[in-house]
């Protein structure tokens, strides 16, 4: 079975290597095969890079071969163009035909659904005959060496050179031609650069001239420093973004100059700001605001206009029937009579009108009469109900798992702009079981909620206050829910309550939420093994036994968010997200007589969490990145809990999003050895809850070619506990010797990047493995002794959406 297995993989190999790049090319043809830029001393080499007009097939290391190419390869092979333009004849001639119908009399229901697919099979086939077949459009063509487009690559990159101050710059470049393989090479000679000497403003308008001088501070242009376009380009945006923040509704930047006068001799330029004076008048007009209009039409044309009329701090109401809070409306309006006109305000405005969640659209239009302007903003209602079904499968253990969840929201649900949510889910998922029984086995999870979110603070209840945090958009949530899950080893239900608060900050960088409740009554019913080996544990010091008692868990908890230049957007800029989390359980037991809990029939817990989640994401090029993630936990029970947590608030290592060479929850904790099979490998059947919580994950992710990612990786970390634990020696944390206990996984990882879905699959190797004696550890050499290595040290995950 194993030589099997090499000679398949060894014939993969000699399948792919076998199709040269280079293979059919015609004479004078030649492959790029790759670019280079020498002479830069000061600019990216990767930015000028970014501007070759043609860029190298992404190859295989070692082997002259693409799979993209091999693939669009595969596709001109069984691709037959001649068919594909019989098909659209036959079926043009036929749709000539109904149309022609169609102009004499009205097609039946037949002809009409036949004319439709025709149209469609002929959009298909017109795609096909530009585009080729499914494997030519998920391939990659070769890339042939062409000489027009190296030339305009040069050019690009002169350019580039003079528009960040290279003024006296020269670019050009060579070809090496070799086996039907072309390097092109850019020479640029960079020279000194241009530094700003000087730069002011002129304006005939003086009360523009003292907002710009009072705002100086901030511009994009510094002095001394190099000539940069996109600094002009930016400061430009700035200065109009500024005059429309103080009553300039009708300047645009097209009023904004830029002189530069350039020294050649001392290598300097200056950089004068013109701001011109419109064309129908000696200076820009400055608008105030009236009182605001605001309507929300019919749903559709078909109702009946039933349009409520009503003033409120000097808004002027219309409303569709009379079901909506003028309160809570003008609370997330910032457009106040008399107060100059600001651009950021009307946006602001759109942006928390949307927020509510009532109104399919929200525009804003202006009247203008003389200085005056007269917002009017048109809404229309969004659907009362709506109704959410999904069906998917969840992967866990390396199994899929099918599940079905249903939602339903109920839209202005007490008058008051509130929301009410109901959800509910159930499904199967695949885990191992707890008490180390061979296989893997089904877990029944069921879990539904209703909840009620209030677009305001409840408390202070103050009509000053609603006004004061309309901006920040605030929320109170309320929820009730069950969650039922059947594992083989317990069956666990759940009744949990929350009440808390959400809100952002204006520029949406930080994002905040506060339960001052959250409160769950839990009960577990054990199968006797899984009870005989928690009894078991409980022998050995380990009172785990108690987080699967009769329980009442209750906490405080906060929760902020702060992003950094839009994480998550996968734009080409770098960005950051920060995550913190603290956590206070059993915080009012502190107030009861202990006495009194320890009559109760259900186990109380105390506890303290504290999680720091910090993300980075890096553009190296257009086709690379590089993202890292920080992730520290610790949870510490204290008071009546005896040295144990509540189960759900223990942190786990391992697993898709984690250390990915470990299954999930199976790492550590610390230097602890799990029991070994016979053959003298780990059994990892078991979970490892911890106390503390370190994890490090590092991905460079490349394009490969059409919508495939690849990705190496690189996962550091373990889990460890407060207290040493009798029952797994070597889990307790210690300053002396934890560095020597990370655990360190690497791999290789591919996507499939739809835009709209991302599929993952990652291969993770144990590197060093913790568990193993000190100067043992090190085992990724064993990787490369057998195929995947030994038992357990590659682990495959399969999942959706990127690790982090």
């Amino acid at each position: 079975m194993n030589k099997s297995k090499y000679i398949n993989f060894l014939f993969l190999l000699i399948l792919i290597s076998s199709c040269s790049l280079t293979k059919g090319l015609k004479e004078g043809e030649y492959l790029l095969y790759d670019i280079k830029v020498e002479g830069n001393k000061r600019t990216s080499r990767t930015e000028l890079l970014n501007l070759s007009r043609q860029s190298p097939n992404t190859r295989i290391p070692l082997l002259n071969t693409s799979m993209g190419v091999a693939i669009y390869r595969f596709g001109e092979w069984t691709y037959d163009s001649t068919k594909h333009l019989e098909n659209k004849q036959r079926y043009e001639a036929e749709r000539k035909e109904l149309l022609e119908i169609e102009e004499n009399e009205n097609l039946d229901k037949k002809q009409r659904k036949r004319l439709f697919k025709l149209n469609n099979n002929i959009a298909s086939l017109e795609k096909r005959l530009e585009y080729g077949n499914f494997f030519m459009r998920t391939g990659n063509p070769p890339v042939i060496y062409d000489s027009a487009k190296a030339e305009e690559s040069s050019r690009q990159m002169a350019y580039f050179l003079l528009n960040n101050g290279f003024f006296d710059a020269s670019t050009d470049f060579s070809v090496e031609k070799r086996r039907k393989r072309a390097t092109v090479t850019y020479l640029i000679v960079e020279n000194e650069p241009y530094k700003i000497d000087s730069f002011y403003t002129r304006s005939d308008d003086e009360n523009i001239y003292e907002i710009l001088l009072r705002n100086q501070r901030r511009t994009n242009i510094k002095v001394p420093g190099i000539y940069n376009q996109s600094s002009i380009s930016q400061e430009r945006q700035r200065v109009e973004d500024l005059l429309k923040e103080n009553g300039y509704y009708t300047f645009s930047r097209s009023y904004i100059e830029y002189n530069v006068y350039k020294d050649t001799l001392e290598k300097s330029v200056i950089i004068e700001q013109v701001i011109r004076k419109p064309s129908f008048a000696d200076i820009h007009q400055v608008y105030f605001l009236d009182s605001v209009y605001f309507s929300i039409d019919p749903p559709s044309s078909e109702f009946v206009d039933e349009g409520i009329k009503t003033e409120f701090r000097d808004i002027n109401f219309e409303l569709y029937r009379d079901k909506y809070s003028e309160k809570i409306i003008a609370s997330r309006i910032f457009l106040n009579k008399g107060d100059l006109y600001s651009r950021r305000d009307v946006i602001e405005t759109q942006r928390q009108l949307a927020n509510l969640d009532l109104f399919r659209f929200v525009n804003i239009a202006f009247d203008t009469l003389g200085n005056t302007l007269r917002p009017r903003i048109y809404t229309q209602p969004n659907q009362k109900y709506q109704i959410t079904n999904q069906m998917g499968a969840s992967i866990t253990e390396q199994i899929p798992g099918p599940f079905f969840s249903h939602s339903l929201r109920n839209r202005n649900l007490f008058r008051g702009a509130e929301i009410f949510e109901f959800f509910f889910r159930a499904g199967l998922e695949g885990v191992v079981s707890f008490t180390g029984e061979g296989g893997v086995f089904r877990s029944r999870e069921l879990n539904t909620s209703a909840s009620i979110i209030f677009p305001q603070f409840l408390f202070p209840l103050s009509s000053q206050s609603l006004q004061k945090f309309g901006r920040y958009n605030p929320n109170t949530r309320t929820l009730i829910g069950y969650n039922y899950v059947n594992r083989p080893e317990y069956i666990r239900e759940s009744v949990n309550g929350i009440l808390g608060y959400s809100w952002n900050t204006r520029n949406l960088r930080q994002q905040y939420l506060v339960n001052i409740l959250d409160a769950n009554f839990i009960r577990s019913n054990l199968s006797n093994e899984f009870r005989d080996l928690l009894e078991g544990l409980q022998n050995q010091g380990n009172n785990l036994i108690n987080s699967f008692l009769p329980s009442y868990v209750s906490s405080v908890s906060g929760q902020v968010i702060i992003n950094f230049n839009q994480y998550g957007a996968f734009q080409r800029n770098k960005a950051s997200l920060w995550r913190l989390f603290i956590e206070s359980g059993g915080t009012t037991l502190n107030f009861v007589n202990r006495e009194f809990i320890d009559s109760r029939s259900l186990a109380y817990f105390q506890f303290l969490k504290f999680q720091s989640d910090f993300r980075r994401f890096i553009p190296l090029s257009r086709r690379q990145t590089f993202a890292y993630r920080l992730n520290l936990g610790l949870a510490r029970p204290y008071g009546i809990s005896d040295g144990i947590l509540p189960y759900e608030k223990y942190f786990f290592a391992g697993g898709s999003t984690g250390i990915r060479a470990w299954q999930p929850r199976r790492l550590g904790p610390g230097s602890f050895t799990p029991p070994t099979f016979e053959d003298g490998t780990f059994d990892y059947r078991f979970e490892q809850p911890g106390d503390i919580l370190l994890e490090g994950m590092f991905e460079l992710r490349s394009k490969l070619y059409g919508y495939f990612d690849g990705a190496f990786f690189i996962d550091l970390g373990n889990s460890w506990t407060f207290q040493e634990d009798l029952s797994r020696p070597g889990a307790n944390f210690e300053f002396s010797r934890f560095w020597r206990e990370i655990a360190v996984g690497t791999g290789l990882g591919l996507r499939m990047d739809f835009d709209f879905l991302v599929l993952r699959l990652d291969m993770g190797v144990k590197a060093v493995d913790p568990a193993r004696p000190v100067g043992e550890r090190f085992i990724l050499g064993n990787f490369f002794s057998s195929f995947l290595g030994e038992r357990g040290q590659t682990v495959f995950n399969i999942g959706i959406g990127y690790p982090f």
